[in-house]
């Protein structure tokens, strides 16, 4: 048998949904992972070869770890995740600890690090306006131009399974946010706003599983500087 790889900061992940376009890919993945830490790069692949494959790239040992021991398992667009640690650095590590070594382009998709020669235009792109997190955030949509809700404008509510979502970031959708919650019992629906992407609905089969939602995730950040408030709805809201 092939023995394990060691700790990495590169997490490897396979089982994917092939469907799942690959930008949709990266932005929920980065939904679902950035909750262990800072996430340096995110890699997946056109080649049928690496469909159903990608890497997540940690700043830091201990949050791939996190990751790994946490999100084994994890239902993800309706498959099991299967996560282990990547056999080689990625490139951003490598450069890192400075032993980058440029590859062939035909061994493009053979390792972690080629992996991401795919996508290395983007990353470039993206590193000049502060990495993948700036990315995402560039991800305007039409509705941009939409005037945001203060969450502190918010009155609380009384518990019910119907939890109101805002300050989301441009980059959030349905999909997205169906991953982040699904992990919670009792989850039905995500239903977005038309023309809107800074507030969303989630429904719950009760209001005890959607407390238990809402204790877990209000204040989680989707992106940097964007911490997702999450109250009660009111009665019927949509």
């Amino acid at each position: 048998a092939m023995e394990a790889p060691p700790i990495n900061n590169t997490v490897y992940i396979r089982n994917l949904n092939e469907k799942i376009k690959r930008d949709e890919l990266k932005k929920s993945l980065y939904a679902i992972f950035s909750q262990f830490g800072q996430i340096l790069d995110i890699i997946t692949s056109r080649t049928m070869k690496m469909k159903g494959q990608a890497f997540v790239v940690f700043n830091d040992q201990a949050s791939a770890a996190n990751a790994v021991r946490s999100m084994q398992g994890f239902p993800f667009f309706e498959k099991s995740m299967m996560l282990a640690f990547a056999r080689t650095d990625s490139d951003v590590i490598a450069k890192r600890k400075g032993t980058f070594v440029e590859r062939p382009k035909r061994l493009a998709t053979a390792t972690v690090a080629a992996s991401g020669k795919d996508s290395r235009k983007k990353r470039k792109a993206a590193a000049g306006k502060g990495g993948l997190a700036a990315a995402a955030a560039a991800l305007k949509s039409e509705s941009s131009a939409q005037q945001p809700i203060d969450p502190s404008s918010i009155p609380e509510q009384p518990p019910n399974q119907i939890l109101f979502l805002t300050n989301l970031p441009a980059s959030s959708n349905h999909a997205m946010l169906t991953v982040l919650f699904t992990q919670f019992a009792g989850f039905k629906e995500v239903r977005m706003v038309p023309g809107r992407t800074d507030i969303a609905f989630v429904e719950f089969n009760t209001e005890v599983e959607s407390t238990h939602a809402k204790n877990s995730l209000n204040g989680f950040c989707i992106e940097p500087e964007y911490p997702m408030r999450i109250t009660f709805a009111k009665k019927n809201p949509i």
